[in-house]
């Protein structure tokens, strides 16, 4: 925040008074490196200044110009927003725990409670949950890229990633013969991690990408990509209990189960959000709340047209120790073509996994908002929990392994799962008070690349919700002016694959119907 002279004064605190005059800046100049200043009033013609030391310690002050002084307050000043005693989370996944975390920390004497649908933390049916997430700074997109990095100093560098939380081992993105789509993703996001000087090599031929990755088959079907040895993975479960575990030990956040039915307003026609109606009944108010809700936030808000809910397929491959051995020092693999991603075997289990455009499961709700008790629907895509993949992502990994590890094409799968992603239309995060109710404020819109910044994000969060966001994450994470097309069916940001508009229960069903003719 910055205040400029006017007339011969050179320092404005907000809320105060100016400096009388040049002989009042120079005293206060001399005196601001003295260690020992106390606290002390100086009385203008019209305010009073506090000053410790004369300047606060968060002002910065510039060089005076004439007619042109100014004075900077950071980010901890005291000009922060207010916000609300009480703060009610919704939401026990990455945004929410780490929106609590630093919530927390920078509003201590607020009253934060954070309510999750499931019994435990971490939500089986989440999106945080199994053994490992790829933590990049791998974007097309230098902002992401940025923001990665500072993500993956604290993985490396703080508690974050210790006790085999996050692990270092690189990531090899490829692109296979012809896809010029690929290809130029994979050069910009090279382009971006090469200027923030990370370990990074482009590979122009197949050769080199099996230089890089030995363990890999011969035959790889490839024609090129980089390697990004600053990259990693980290253990998702294990990091989210470690969330979880610090929130216990801080002992500021209050913790409560239940699932979410709607949103409470003041009164029909009133913007004003009051709290929450869970499925038995019961009802939790609160002056703020905040919805860190994933993949179930299009049921609670009216999101067509701003994001969309897509299952992304999983599956586990039961492998040897000798494989294990062979393949646990391996970069993890990422084909921009298909989204199909490898990443390093731990308890003898191969994660391959497929990030794009994903699945959608139609389902008709009452529209929510304060005009939700009129009995007005919408049909929106949300989640289905506990089923197995379709025949169409089972042959898609088949397909991709033979392109990668053939030697393990033909094994079982010993488990599968669908992964629900919240996406937007070009991949940004949704962070901002709702247009219309002032005391809502989302913190949403993943799109299956969230999780890496599990140790920033909230801080982000919370400077939104203090109103001192960056500049270039306000703009991308703000609520957009005008909706794309309301039926958009997944993300748009170069990245994603496959078949648009895949219906889980009609795939789903294929199976079973194909299942149904072999037995007959």
């Amino acid at each position: 925040m910055t205040h400029r002279r006017t007339g011969s004064s050179c320092l404005r605190a907000p809320g105060f008074g100016l400096f009388k005059n040049r002989k009042s800046e120079q005293n206060a100049a001399r005196k601001l490196n003295r260690s020992d200043a106390k606290p002390k009033a100086v009385v203008g013609d019209k305010a009073m200044m506090i000053i410790y030391g004369v300047i606060p310690p968060q002002f910065t002050i510039q060089p005076c110009k004439f007619l042109q002084d100014s004075v900077t307050l950071d980010s901890s000043s005291s000009s922060t927003m207010a916000l609300p005693q009480n703060i009610l989370i919704v939401g026990g996944g990455v945004f929410g725990l780490s929106t609590a975390l630093s919530l927390s920390s920078r509003h201590p004497s607020s009253k934060i409670t954070l309510l999750e649908a499931s019994p435990t933390i971490p939500n089986p049916h989440g999106s945080s949950v199994d053994a490992s997430r790829i933590v990049r700074a791998d974007y097309a997109d230098a902002a992401y890229a940025k923001l990665a990095i500072a993500a993956i100093n604290r993985w490396r560098n703080t508690d974050w990633g210790r006790d085999g939380r996050y692990t270092q081992n690189g990531l090899l993105l490829v692109f296979p013969e012809g896809n010029s789509n690929a290809r130029n993703y994979a050069r910009k996001s090279y382009e971006n991690v090469k200027k923030l000087g990370d370990k990074v090599e482009y590979l122009p031929t197949k050769a080199d990408v099996h230089r890089v990755a030995p363990a890999f088959d011969k035959d790889l079907r490839v024609d090129g990509g980089y390697v990004n040895w600053a990259s990693g993975w980290s253990n998702a479960e294990a990091s989210v209990r470690y969330a979880k575990k610090r929130l216990d030990e801080e002992g500021k956040v209050v913790f409560k189960t239940g699932e979410v039915e709607q949103i409470l307003f003041e009164q029909l026609s009133s913007p004003k959000a009051t709290g929450v109606l869970l499925k038995d009944g019961t009802t939790l108010t609160a002056d703020l709340i905040i919805l860190a809700t994933g993949a179930w936030t299009p049921k609670l808000v009216d999101l067509r047209g701003l994001a969309v809910s897509t299952g992304q397929a999983i599956a586990f491959i039961r492998i040897s120790d000798e494989e294990q051995n062979r393949l646990a020092n391996m970069p993890t693999i990422l084909n921009f073509a298909t989204g199909i991603f490898i990443i390093p075997p731990r308890n003898n289990l191969l994660k391959i996994a497929r990030h794009a455009y994903g699945y959608h499961n139609p389902k008709t709700v009452p529209v929510p908002g304060p005009t939700s008790q009129q009995g007005t629907t919408m049909e929106v895509s949300l989640p289905e929990t506990g089923v197995p993949i379709p025949p169409e992502g089972e042959e898609a990994m088949r397909v991709a392994l033979k392109e990668l590890l053939p030697s393990f094409a033909d094994r079982p799968f010993v488990e599968t799962r669908v992964c629900w992603y919240t996406d937007t239309p070009k991949g940004d995060f949704i962070v901002t008070y709702h247009p219309n109710h002032p005391n809502l404020f989302l913190a949403t819109g993943g799109s299956g690349h969230a999780f890496k910044f599990f140790p920033v994000i909230g801080d982000k969060v919370v400077d939104a919700l203090e109103g001192k966001l960056d500049p270039e994450l306000k703009k991308m994470w703000a609520w957009p002016e005008s909706k794309v097309d309301p039926n958009f069916l997944a993300t748009e940001d170069g990245s994603r694959s496959g078949v648009k508009g895949l219906r889980l229960l009609d795939e789903l069903a294929k199976g079973k119907k194909a299942s149904r003719s072999s037995v007959l």
